[in-house]
């Protein structure tokens, strides 16, 4: 049987217009007042047909009309309602198309579409995944000299001197504490570096004494500053928000202060570190 209607294959299901059909049927009621009509034996928006709106070229200019897509078994419904050899004719084109569209092939090849259509969907959310795993994994990436740094310094139980905090960050002794000194940390009272009082009491320090045998053969007793693990884990945190990394974590060279005349050269000597 040639085609009597278009018939719309995008949806889920097969649908016509309600106005082609009108038309195809040789309705004299106007469609306006046809269609509320035929919807008064029993179906309903949604369920049955969809509204929709399209414009049209009248002797008036462009218009909105008004316009329904129905299913085949509401197509099949009015079809008999109308009692006419149009009716007979659309209604058995209806039951064929019907019989097609369940046919196996039919449903096979739908079966398959949307099959299909599942696997583009998984491939999408597939290359959506991976790309966030590739951001994790940049992430970790640059997070993981941090974590094996501070690894390190947490299961360390002992005390270090500021001459091995300061070669992490390829730096002397004396350089890192002109640089604490700078930043109002710590001050010096007799050749030893004490914190300022904001500080004191945080378990950050520990003071030691040393014997050192003179010339003379005398012994002497000098007093130093070890830092704690938590003070450790401090001074990287200080550091870290002045623009100082430890050598594990940086990517570029280390980065000055404005005042040039507190940063010594690396090359002085390790007697005046160990002093300091």
């Amino acid at each position: 049987m040639e085609d009597l209607i278009k018939v719309n294959f995008e949806e889920a299901y097969p649908t016509v217009s309600a106005r082609d059909l009108h038309g195809g049927l040789g309705i004299k009621t106007q469609f306006r007042t046809w269609f509320p009509r035929m919807c008064a034996y029993g179906f309903s928006e949604h369920e049955d047909f969809e509204r929709l709106y399209q414009k049209c070229s009248t002797a008036g200019g462009m218009q909105t009309m008004v316009d329904y897509q129905i299913s085949i078994d509401m197509a099949k419904h009015i079809c008999m309602i109308q009692r006419s050899e149009k009716g007979r004719l659309y209604r058995q084109y209806f039951l064929e198309l019907e019989k097609a569209w369940n046919s196996p092939e039919k449903v096979m090849a739908r079966a398959l579409q949307l099959a299909n259509q599942q696997v583009r969907e998984l491939s999408r959310q597939c290359s959506r995944l991976d790309g966030q795993i590739q951001q994790q994994n940049c992430q970790i990436a640059r997070l993981r000299p941090k974590a094996v740094y501070l690894d390190q310094i947490l299961h360390s139980p002992s005390l270090v001197l500021t001459t091995q905090i300061a070669k992490d960050y390829g730096m002397s002794a004396i350089r890192l504490n002109k640089l604490l000194c700078a930043w109002g940390v710590q001050y010096k009272c007799r050749n030893q570096w004490i914190l300022y009082a904001p500080y004191q009491g945080q378990g950050y320090t520990c003071s030691t004494s040393v014997e050192i045998r003179r010339r003379d053969g005398t012994m002497e007793v000098k007093y130093q500053t070890e830092w704690t693990q938590k003070g450790r884990v401090f001074l990287y945190q200080l550091l870290k928000s002045k623009g100082y990394l430890p050598v594990v974590e940086q990517q570029v060279g280390i980065p000055e202060i404005g005042n040039v005349d507190l940063l010594l050269p690396l090359s002085e000597g390790t007697n005046r570190e160990r002093r300091e």
